[in-house]
């Protein structure tokens, strides 16, 4: 993965008009039609699209702590062949990452994977346990620089702690991202609450679990004048707050993951774990508002919540099965198809949910940058003619619990650059 200068030949940037991008060391050197090779390695991107390279807002590494589930190398790799150039690590890793010490760890961990850089996320309460703030200010003065801050696993459920967090980050622009989930409404959730767990029996997860906690923190985030991000957001109501919040021109954002842009409750119906997650996957008419709130910018980007898990923790009954989904490696391929394929998200669009908007969210400095001279040489080619069926015993990452296995999907990330470093050639890890 040594720094080189590569030719990346006819490519559709950001989908548009095919052109030349030349890398030189960590920068584009050039973008315009014709150019001379001279000794650079030649990358055919004929019909393939440049993006700036992806930048998940919402990924779980389990290290320190879960190493058995997934590190932060495997998790990276992971993201490379995604055509991810960042992520950033969720806190809730044993022991928490809500100490100087532990998100420095991380961090240090992703500069020595050299697959993608890695941006830990800090706790907002010490141990996660939602009774004192964690130590928010050194964790942003740390090497790591920690802007994002999370008790993602769990929902900061006490108004007060929560207010006290929202005012703490304004010293440093930083934004508390919010897992909205009501406790007390959600107490034995095994899925969305619905006709369908009506009829399987299983205890439901009701959007006003989530709605109630997103209405509250938007209007805090007003009250105090500070940043909230709403993590994983996953019912239409949910979708018409954050509007609401937005058109009040409040510092509000929000995320969507893959799965409940594609997938719903009625998956549940199989009793295969595979399916549970937190937030449950939802209804049609829920996803079809994701889609078109994500469409029109309500939803800002689109985040993974890679949230990978050991074999025995999936392969067990439903009601003692561990809730998540690994997505790094499938997340594009599931945009493509249901909002690039479906005339919902152009390409620019694409780059906007998954590389601008994010590193903005997260302000993560040298990506989500244009695909322009002189910025760093994140990038990610995408070949979206590909079709292929999800095998997920070929995953870079350490854990298989993907529901998308045995699924046909379009597109395939060809080749990642980070920093002009090819980390991902033809489809494999360099």
């Amino acid at each position: 993965m040594t720094t080189s200068k590569t030719l990346i030949r006819g490519a559709k940037v950001l989908g548009g008009e095919a052109q030349d991008v030349l890398i030189d060391g960590a920068t584009v050197a050039a973008v315009g039609t014709g150019l001379d090779a001279g000794d650079a390695t030649v990358v055919d991107a004929t019909g393939r699209i440049l993006l700036p390279g992806l930048v998940d807002l919402h990924t779980h590494l389990r290290e320190p702590g879960r190493e058995d589930s997934e590190t932060v190398l495997t998790g990276t790799k992971a993201a490379a062949v995604g055509g991810f150039t960042a992520v950033h690590a969720m806190a809730n890793t044993f022991p928490v990452a809500d100490t100087a010490g532990v998100v420095e760890q991380v961090w240090r961990l992703g500069r020595e994977s050299g697959y993608c850089d890695v941006q830990p996320v800090g706790a907002v309460t010490v141990g996660l346990e939602g009774r004192k703030l964690a130590e928010l200010g050194a964790m942003h003065d740390s090497a790591a620089g920690v802007k994002v801050f999370s008790d993602d696993g769990k929902c900061v459920d006490d108004a007060v702690i929560m207010r006290r967090a929202l005012e703490y980050v304004k010293a440093f622009d930083g934004v508390v991202a919010q897992h909205a989930q009501e406790p007390r409404l959600t107490e034995g959730a095994q899925m969305n609450e619905g006709v369908v767990s009506a009829e399987l029996g299983l205890g439901g997860w009701p959007a006003v679990a989530e709605e109630s906690i997103i209405a509250r923190d938007v209007l805090l985030a007003a009250h105090v004048g500070s940043r909230v991000h709403i993590c994983h957001l996953s019912t239409a109501g949910s979708v018409e707050i954050v509007r609401w919040a937005k058109s009040k021109g409040w510092d509000v954002t929000a995320e969507v993951t893959p799965h409940h842009l594609l997938l719903t409750d009625e998956l549940v119906r199989t009793y295969d774990p595979v399916y549970k997650v937190n937030p449950p996957l939802r209804t049609e008419a829920d996803v079809m508002a994701l889609r078109e709130a994500l469409a029109d910018g309500t939803i800002d980007c689109v985040a993974t919540d890679h949230a990978p898990h050991p074999h025995e923790d999936k392969d067990c009954e439903w009601a003692a099965a561990a809730m998540g989904m690994v997505g790094l490696e499938t997340a594009l391929s599931v945009v493509q198809q249901t909002m690039v394929d479906t005339g919902l998200l152009d390409w620019a669009g694409v780059a906007d949910r998954m590389s601008f908007r994010p590193a903005a969210i997260g302000r993560l400095d040298g990506h989500g940058r244009p695909v322009s001279v002189g910025e760093p040489a994140n990038l990610t080619l995408v070949d979206p003619a590909y079709r292929g069926v999800v095998d997920p015993a070929g995953f870079a990452s350490r854990s298989r619990n993907t529901p998308y296995e045995g699924r046909e999907l379009p597109g395939r990330v060809t080749h990642t650059f980070l920093r002009g470093r090819a980390t991902v050639v033809d489809g494999k890890l360099a």
